[in-house]
């Protein structure tokens, strides 16, 4: 195949080489200069030198074509050269890709031999295992059973000392509790005694107070070790704040919310004491009081959960309690001074009696009728002043529990909205409308009850004082008909 190649190319060279001749011709025709062109051309006017030109060029080619045949001759036998060599190669390879044959079907053979040797090993490994489960089962009898209450006991209490407080001080105690509870094997005796000391320890750090420093994260997301005041599982406190214990990250934090003054006013003291015995509340749920204490509305934040209507009875309440405070100061007030003027004979014209009898006194010679009209009439004008503005009071008293009907009906109605919504599935959706409905009425009923009572003490006040403006009024009147009588 090669030998055609290499003759296809000698033959395609010596169809071309008249015209690679030309070219050449050409080339060089052009690289000439002046004077050779114009000797070239005396040349071919020259038929002798024509000739001897035509000779040259003949030799010329011959030489070429010389030489190209030899260049064809070294290819060709260097050309053999490589494919005699590749031969040998390939020879050499093809012995030794026999030898790896074999080889392989050596190894196959001697792991197929090695196969059935593990499999018969397997087996009687498995009766081997399974005689010995069934004397193991029979040697340990009740220790099974110990088994299970082992991992029972350690799961447990691994639940109880994660969530607890005294872990914030010893920590780690979880790790050995989780692996005993997971294990597979029969628990050794150091295992057994570290489980009873871990419940040991845990009962007995519940009866203490202890003040260790740890790290506390703060409401801000900040962490700052503080010396904290451990007492017992129960609560925890630093820095006049009680602190929770978060399990999921292992570490103290501030509640979000403090509970309300009266808890949270005993723990600096708590927390400075030394010795001796200092008030502090005490969960013994292990928070989960504390939490439902944090949750429960201040009074400012129940004011807010009645809206508009909410702030409207507060107004118009403190209003009308304000205004009624004033009146019943004032009219207890005049009750008294007319009390002191009942005991003297004096007219003080700064009461409503000494008012009524100066009159008397500055008409003693009109007839009996005519004193009597001009007494009525002072009569009627101190009355109109005692209960002024004390309709207002009234009128508030009975508006405020309506407010708060309204209140609880427009909860109502966003409460059935929420439910038509989203379901009776999350209460919290439906907590705003019930809180709504629920606190617009306690407003209207707290200003209602104290109003209606003021608006009876200045009623009651003021009908004590017309009454013995009356009575006053009636006596002269008689004195002066007895007078006239006479």
């Amino acid at each position: 195949m090669k030998r055609f190649t290499w003759m296809t190319f000698v033959l395609a060279l010596l169809v071309a080489w008249p015209a690679l001749s030309q070219e050449e011709e050409q080339t060089n025709a052009v690289e000439m200069t002046d004077e050779q062109k114009k000797t070239v051309e005396e040349a071919q006017q020259d038929p002798a030198l024509a000739s001897a030109a035509a000779s040259i060029e003949e030799v010329k080619a011959s030489e070429s074509l010389q030489k190209l045949l030899d260049q064809v001759k070294q290819g060709w036998q260097e050309e053999d050269k490589t494919n005699k060599d590749r031969e040998s190669e390939f020879r050499q390879k093809k012995a030794d890709q026999e030898r790896l044959l074999a080889q392989a079907k050596d190894d196959l053979k001697r792991e197929e031999d090695r196969s059935v040797a593990l499999e018969k090993q397997f087996e009687q490994n498995e009766i081997r295992i399974a005689q010995l489960e069934e004397t193991l089962k029979e040697r340990m009898g009740n220790l099974g059973e110990l088994f299970g209450v082992v991992r029972q006991v350690a799961g447990d209490t691994r639940g109880n000392v994660d969530g607890s407080i005294v872990s914030s001080q010893l920590p780690g105690r979880g790790d050995f509790l989780m692996e005993l509870g997971k294990s597979k094997a029969l628990p050794s005796i150091d295992s057994l005694e570290r489980l009873w000391f871990e419940l040991q320890r845990e009962m007995t750090e519940q009866g203490r107070i202890v003040r260790f420093p740890a790290t506390v994260v703060t409401t801000d997301g900040a962490e700052t070790t503080s010396d904290v005041v451990r007492v017992g599982a129960f609560n925890a406190i630093a820095n006049g704040k009680y602190l929770y214990w978060d399990p999921e990250v292992r570490k103290l934090k501030e509640l979000g919310r403090q509970p309300e003054a009266r808890y949270l006013g005993t723990v600096s003291g708590f927390e400075a004491a030394t010795d001796g015995a200092e008030p502090l509340a005490v969960d013994p749920s292990r928070g989960a009081i504390l939490s439902l204490l944090v949750q429960t509305p201040s009074l400012s934040e129940r004011i807010q959960m009645g809206g508009y209507i909410g702030y409207g009875i507060i107004i118009l309440g403190s209003l009308a309690g304000a205004l009624g405070i004033v009146r019943f100061v004032y009219v207890w007030s005049v009750n008294r001074k007319v009390v002191s003027q009942q005991k003297t004979e004096q007219a003080d014209e700064g009461n409503p009696l000494g008012r009524v009898l100066s009159i008397y006194e500055s008409n003693k010679d009109v007839d009996t009728e005519t004193l009597e009209l001009k007494l009525d009439e002072a009569i009627l004008r101190e009355s109109a002043n005692l209960d002024r503005y004390l309709w207002a009071i009234k009128v508030v008293s009975v508006v405020a529990p309506l407010m708060g009907l309204l209140g609880t009906v427009t909860g109502m109605i966003a409460t059935f909205q929420a439910i038509t919504l989203f379901g009776t599935g999350d209460p919290k959706l439906m907590a705003g409308g019930i809180s709504e409905a629920l606190v617009t009425t306690m407003l209207g009923l707290c200003a209602a009850i104290p109003l209606t009572l003021i608006h009876a003490g200045v009623a009651n006040f003021s009908k004590g004082v017309v009454d013995v403006l009356e009575e006053q009024s009636a006596g002269l009147v008689a004195t002066r008909a007895e007078q006239g009588g006479a």
